[in-house]
């Protein structure tokens, strides 16, 4: 298929000409997807689907356009509907222009059978979840997905990449209890049915008959989950270089930001990673070092922010990112040597929190962001769980909730968190006890 691919990108791009700066992507690729309710499955959908996007530069005049046929008139109607449009439009001061020729990493985070996967064996993962939750409702999904992805562009870059990923999610409900498990790997064979449904479902069992508990700053235990909901804010609005270009940014290189115990990079070479290893303007992705040992290190970039900030493009671009700018798809946050169960012995007085849910930035310089809890939160006393409690409302800064002294324990629980809230791709995250957090109310107001 690689060569198919690179075929057409070839195509194209002979097609769009000599006069004509012109970059091709080629993605083809299948996501299938089997949901359950009520303990029962109830649908099995796919997609198998061709994308053709061409982005053209006609005299610092830039355009795209997109298409899913590849036969010699799909691509006349590509090239000319790009061009023509290119024409129209005012010359773009920021144009960077294309990535020259660079080979990429030899990186390949792929397996057949996660790409050829049928319902059936979805709904083996799922049975054995249903199985697991002892006759308490459940509900969820399990998906996986194969992609293929060549890219060409006129000064002679040609780079072709493939991954596949595989989800199972799901919660296990009582009358007044939901929880939660997760999986997430390369390899749909990797997630195990029966501890997904297990831990959602001692989770539900355990988070019923919560009480109330009264707003205040406590001690929190988070969750890998909900570390990657804190992690995807941070890159967005932090580690962006986009937003350190428009002064919307907290990221001060050099400066001790986050607590020594927090070190974050991206990195689509890390064994737990998905996805390929370029971007979508060609260039090769490399581990980009964003927090050393709490100190700020690195950013995010584009072809765009590098040339405009005098640095080099990290391979982050993200086709259709339009505003945003580059995005990190593979953070990695390096991991600690406590267990889950001893951060909890370190707990004086706080909440164990399975989940974050409904976040929103309402200041992205310092951070603070608003949410709720879910799927199971409880109150520690002494190093001991002694009551589930109702959900919470939290505004919090996670900049200070990540600052120097503010990190009691990192988890050895190094976990992939696949389908980022916000963002792109999947991230590695452990747990961590903080030491203050704001909750603000309760869930119902």
């Amino acid at each position: 298929m690689s060569d198919q691919l690179l075929d057409i990108c070839e195509r194209v791009l002979a097609r769009a000409g000599t006069n004509v700066e012109a970059e091709v992507t080629i993605t083809v690729g299948t996501d299938a997807l089997t949901r359950f309710a009520t303990s029962f499955i109830h649908q099995n959908v796919a997609d198998a689907a061709r994308r053709t996007h061409l982005r053209v530069a006609l005299d610092g005049r830039v355009a795209e356009s997109v298409g899913n046929q590849t036969d010699g008139d799909g691509i006349e109607r590509l090239v000319r509907s790009a061009i023509e449009a290119a024409a129209l439009r005012p010359i773009d001061p920021g144009w960077p222009g294309l990535a020259a020729p660079t080979s990429a990493p030899s990186v390949e985070h792929w397996d057949d059978a996660t790409a050829q996967a049928e319902p059936a064996e979805r709904a083996e993962r799922i049975g054995a979840f249903v199985r697991a939750a002892g006759g308490l409702e459940t509900a969820g999904f399990c998906s996986t997905a194969g992609e293929t992805v060549a890219f060409g562009n006129t000064l002679g870059q040609r780079l072709v990449g493939r991954t596949t990923s595989a989800i199972l999610d799901g919660i296990a409900r009582t009358t007044t209890s939901d929880g939660s498990g997760h999986a997430a790997s390369v390899r749909l064979a990797d997630l195990d049915g029966d501890a997904v449904g297990s831990e959602a479902t001692r989770r539900a069992r355990e988070s019923a008959e919560a009480g109330d508990l009264e707003p205040g700053r406590y001690e929190v235990l988070l969750s890998p989950s909900c570390v990657v909901n804190m992690l995807g804010f941070l890159a967005m609005h932090g580690f962006n270089a986009r937003a350190v270009e428009e002064g919307r940014s907290f990221a001060r290189i050099g400066e001790a930001q986050f607590d020594p115990s927090i070190s974050l990079a991206d990195d689509v070479a890390h064994p737990m990673a998905v996805g390929i290893p370029f971007d979508a303007e060609g260039t090769p992705k490399r581990r980009v070092e964003l927090v050393k040992q709490g100190i700020t290190s690195g950013l995010i970039h584009d072809r765009r922010t590098a040339k405009a900030l005098g640095a080099e493009s990290t391979g982050n671009a993200v086709s259709g990112a339009g505003p945003w700018g580059a995005l990190p798809a593979n953070l990695v946050m390096e991991g600690g040597s406590v267990s889950p169960e001893d951060l909890v012995g370190g707990v004086e007085l706080g909440l164990l929190v399975t989940d974050f849910w409904y976040t929103r930035i309402l200041d992205p310089r310092t951070q603070v962001v608003t949410g709720l809890t879910r799927n199971g939160v409880w109150l520690v006393e002494d190093g001991r769980i002694v009551r589930p409690v109702t959900n919470l409302r939290f505004t919090q800064s996670f900049l200070e909730a990540l600052g120097p002294g503010n990190v009691r324990g990192v988890g050895s629980d190094l976990t992939l968190v696949g389908g980022a809230t916000f963002g792109v791709g999947a991230h590695v995250a452990p747990s961590l006890h903080l030491a203050s957090w704001n909750f603000t109310g309760g869930a119902k107001g």
